[in-house]
């Protein structure tokens, strides 16, 4: 590689422009996310409510390569 194809560069900082860039659909996505992120955090507590404080004992899996 040479070294020197980009010591010249210097990166370019892009702001979003709503009347050049395009519609509102950025916002519309944030929106969705903040909607699923509360969503989700009622469902995890209902199932943790619904669970309430029992304990659940599984027994290790018996595999073919176990000693007997």
């Amino acid at each position: 590689m040479d070294r020197d194809l980009f010591k010249d560069y210097v990166p370019e900082i892009l702001v979003y422009d709503e009347k050049v860039d395009g519609s509102y659909e950025h916002k519309i996505r944030d929106e969705h996310l903040n909607t699923k992120e509360k969503l989700l955090a009622k469902v995890r507590k209902a199932k943790a409510a619904a669970k309430g404080n029992q304990t659940i004992y599984r027994q290790p899996i018996r595999t073919e390569n176990e000693d007997k």
